[in-house]
């Protein structure tokens, strides 16, 4: 049987790979997808989100829009990293089927409701929704059969010196998420550092054909970040977040206690993670096996590029 997935994101170039991921593992089925204001406006992401769903041919995964902004804080995105519309250079057709109807929080809640324990719930964007959903209805983060996001850091950030861009986006939330009643399995910078698209692997998406000349290399290049000395290509932060439910394997973790720094001047959004704490509430992925990642990953592009072009 394979893994049932709700992925809540916000579609960006990296959460454009972890759909084609989610999607073209048969070892997954993605059930549905709900959508935050994050990388770009909710505008934007909802709109990648439904654009993707019919060009990659997943037409019955409802898609529901969720929280335009942070429960507290003033909206701040990331279209520096992804282009103004979210894709970076990719243009995919207008959609024709629409939103669900029913918020992203409400859809979260019902989804977890009607089969509790059997559906894997994936964050890969800022945890408004999530949070949101848990103050609505703590009983979630019971009925999740696992939690994982991407996001945080046990070292050093990226939309600050302190903090990475997801929970820097909204502190308020993630603070709210990891105070719950659930193991957060937290896929940060990290480890997803190590999933870098460098040319090796860029040559060997490239020959996917359509579907790599059209999607996959254009999101996997987009963005080339001047400040880093010896840039090896842009890492793939949330396709990490959906491996890991199919493939834990690939991963090394280490139980945690993290905390969601929110007042402090120069660390608002930090993750604090201590390892030695008595009474973790997450298991942090430290290390990556980046051979067998790129393996799964080309392996499921590939299939779902056959039949792009069947």
């Amino acid at each position: 049987m394979p893994f049932r997935l709700l992925l809540d994101c916000d579609p960006g170039l990296d959460d454009a790979l972890a759909l084609l991921l989610a999607h073209g593992d048969p070892d997954l089925e993605l059930i549905g997808v709900t959508t935050v204001g994050g990388n770009v406006t909710l505008q934007n992401t909802t709109r990648n989100a439904l654009r993707l769903r019919e060009y990659l041919k997943f037409p019955k995964v409802p898609v529901s829009a969720g929280a335009a902004g942070p429960l507290t804080r003033q909206f701040r995105d990331a279209a520096h990293v992804h282009g103004a519309g979210g894709l970076g250079s990719v243009t995919l057709p207008e959609a024709t089927l629409a939103v669900t109807g029913i918020h992203a929080v409400d859809f979260i809640i019902d989804t977890l409701r009607a089969t509790p324990g059997a559906v894997h719930l994936v964050a890969t964007g800022p945890l408004t929704n999530i949070a949101l959903a848990l103050e609505k209805e703590p009983a979630i983060a019971r009925w999740a059969a696992s939690f994982t996001i991407m996001g945080g850091s046990f070292t050093r950030g990226n939309a600050t010196v302190a903090a990475e861009f997801n929970i820097w986006a909204d502190p308020e939330a993630a603070r709210i998420v990891f105070d719950a009643d659930w193991q957060v399995t937290m896929i940060g910078l990290d480890l997803t550092l190590q999933a870098q698209a460098n040319s090796i692997v860029v040559d060997r998406l490239s020959t996917l054909g359509a579907l790599a000349d059209d999607l996959i290399v254009p999101l996997a290049t987009f963005y080339f970040n001047p400040n880093v000395p010896d840039w090896d290509g842009q890492a793939v932060h949330d396709v990490c977040a959906v491996a890991y439910v199919a493939r834990p394997d690939l991963f090394e973790t280490r139980p945690a206690r993290v905390d969601i720094e929110t007042t402090g001047e120069f660390t608002s959004g930090m993750t604090v993670v201590d390892f030695d704490a008595p009474s973790p509430n997450a298991m942090v992925a430290t290390r990556l096996d980046v051979n067998g990642f790129w393996a799964y990953v080309e392996t499921v592009y590939a299939r779902v590029a056959a039949e792009h072009t069947g």
